[in-house]
């Protein structure tokens, strides 16, 4: 690649960093200048209309992400800006690059994606991986190309069938098992665990306590719903009763959690989750002691215990979770946010909570997707497993 590096950024990529402030919500602000380097001004354009017609922020993060890879990846492996509309042969470029055979590549160096453009792309950071690509992430980013081409009324190769037989062979070429999410489901006795190690009473462990007992028991929400968890979500319900069968037996403490926006639903909905006593406890006494009364829930803590004003990033989420695990003797490298939303559900099959009552919790939509995070270690437990014994 000739000229300026990317990492550098030009006059018109500070002008574009400058417009990309106007969305920073919706995306990484640690990427910022990066993205202003990769996006063209069109990109960008694109990008502030999706705003503007309330796509989702997660959402929004990914599409920038994977058209400024799209980007990158067609200026070094061509060495000219990404056409559009794109020819056939890029198309078929990008799935050889993308998914093709570990053996094959072992055999013949020039199989898949060459070496001077994975090592382009892992020095700007948008490659890790030696390996080949998900499919899921390729069919995803191509998707997304052609959503764009769609939306630029242009028409692109995107349904030719030469493509889509490529597209299926790469796919068969490119075994890679199921990655999980969280290697482990974060149950209850895990929970627990990482409960015990916020005994101080301090600033952080009353957040940490109150953000993991809120993250679990509201049906495990996903790390960025607990970043963006706001106080006018909150409303406070009539205590219910500890026993659900005995309405005299003690009373505890409930609230309703309005989700609003969330990967499934697109909060038009008024979907809502209830939270009923310690997790209640712990919410409320971390707003008594923040002294937080509106806006984010979760926030940073800086040097003596100075509040931030800004919510916690998803990723600072997924931090903390990993640190309680540290904490409490577990390996960190087992445990992520996300094994909060799989050790709700495992937890759930182990009490036999119906998959359906869990479900109204999790806000999953179908017993399939639900199902997928009960551990096949539980369901040997199951009467289902043992009709035939």
């Amino acid at each position: 690649m000739s000229g300026t590096s990317l990492s550098l950024l030009s006059t018109e990529a500070l002008t574009r960093a400058n417009q990309l402030d106007s969305i920073a919500a919706v995306l990484p602000p640690e990427r910022r200048d990066t993205l202003a380097s990769l996006l063209t001004q069109d990109d960008i354009a694109t990008l502030k209309h999706l705003v503007d017609k309330g796509l989702g922020a997660n959402t929004l993060r990914a599409m920038a992400s994977d058209l400024a890879y799209i980007d990158a990846w067609a200026r070094v492996a061509t060495g000219e800006a990404l056409p559009w509309p794109a020819p056939q042969p890029l198309l078929l470029k990008f799935i050889a690059h993308h998914l093709w055979d570990p053996i094959q590549k072992a055999e013949d160096p020039h199989h898949g994606m060459p070496e001077e453009v994975r090592h382009f792309l892992i020095s700007q950071k948008l490659l890790r991986g030696a390996g080949p690509h998900a499919p899921a992430t390729v069919r995803r980013r191509i998707a997304l190309w052609s959503t764009l081409h769609r939306w630029r009324g242009l028409v692109g190769p995107f349904s030719d069938p030469h493509v889509r037989t490529a597209l299926q062979s790469a796919v068969r070429a490119t075994f890679r098992p199921p990655k999980k999410k969280s290697q482990k489901a974060l149950t209850k006795d895990i929970l627990d665990k990482l409960l015990a190690t916020c005994w101080r009473g301090d600033l952080t462990d009353m957040r940490d306590r109150a953000l993991l007992l809120f993250a679990f028991a509201s049906g495990g929400r996903r790390r960025s719903e607990v970043a963006r968890l706001n106080v006018a979500q909150l409303h406070d319900e009539p205590p219910t009763p500890e026993n659900a069968d005995d309405p005299s037996s003690l009373k505890l403490p409930c609230i309703s959690i309005a989700l609003g926006r969330t990967k499934n639903e697109n909060g038009d909905n008024q979907s809502r989750v209830y939270i009923v006593g310690r997790s209640v406890v712990a919410m409320k006494d971390w707003l008594q002691k923040s002294g937080i009364t509106q806006g984010a829930i979760f926030r940073a803590i800086g040097r003596w215990n100075r509040l931030s004003s800004r919510a916690l990033t998803p990723e600072a989420v997924n931090g903390i979770i990993k640190r309680r695990c540290k904490l409490a003797g577990l390996n960190p490298i087992e445990y992520s946010a996300h094994g909060l939303r799989s050790g709700y559900m495992t937890e759930a099959a182990r009490q036999r909570v119906p998959i359906l009552e869990a479900m109204q919790q999790s806000r999953h939509k179908t017993v399939e997707q639900a199902s997928v995070y009960y551990n096949e270690a539980d369901r040997s437990r199951t009467h289902a497993a043992r009709l035939g014994g």
